[in-house]
């Protein structure tokens, strides 16, 4: 029987998120406030957080998508 294995899901903190998105990490919150970003996860305590990246990636996929229905 064969077993599905499963990557675990993966968790940005903001340094990486930064460097992934070019957003600022105000800007970050911003949107985050506006319902225009992905939450964060809570990682222990409320100072400790960080996101999932396929969240991330959907949203910059997201992103390009605009650009490029907006383009066309």
């Amino acid at each position: 029987m064969a077993e599905q294995i499963r990557e675990a899901p993966r968790i940005l903190r903001m340094k990486q998120l930064v460097d992934r998105t070019g957003l600022a990490r105000s800007t970050v919150y911003l949107k985050i406030s506006q319902g225009e970003f992905p939450k964060p996860v809570q990682l222990g305590s409320p100072f400790c957080v960080g996101w999932l990246e396929h969240e991330v990636t959907a949203w910059i996929a997201k992103q390009v998508a605009h650009r490029d229905q907006c383009a066309a």
